[in-house]
């Protein structure tokens, strides 16, 4: 079952970003009222559209998880910390990449990633 639960983890993700950015991203981004944030929408609809993704990399991340405990290694523990700091590096990437930077979140996710790897690598 659990298994199961991975794949639609995976499969939920898939469909969240997709159908999201061609339903929902997309026409919300044609209006011409959303807030100015940094004097321009540019920043309110890069932050909406990573933050959106973001939940699909938490989403695979949670699914990775399921799989280390189906099939745990010598330490699982350090694995699950290793598949934190994966999800944490991939946000933080994101968060660098769709704002330019200009949304610190990308500082705090680097933050939280090495210090799992740290962690994981003195376990």
């Amino acid at each position: 079952m659990l298994e199961a639960a991975a794949l639609l983890l995976l499969f939920c993700g898939i469909v969240h970003s997709y159908l999201g950015e061609k339903y929902i991203l997309i026409r919300l981004f044609k209006r011409d009222n959303l807030p100015k944030l940094l004097g321009s929408d540019w920043f309110t609809k890069r932050v909406l559209r990573f933050a959106w993704h973001l939940t699909t990399i938490a989403w695979w991340g949670f699914a990775a998880i399921i799989y280390c405990i189906l099939h745990p290694s010598g330490n699982y523990s350090i694995d699950i910390l290793h598949i934190i700091a994966v999800v944490f590096i991939l946000s933080g990437i994101m968060s660098l990449a769709f704002t330019q930077g200009k949304h610190l979140s990308w500082l705090f996710f680097f933050c939280i990633a090495g210090l799992c790897i740290s962690v994981g690598n003195n376990y």
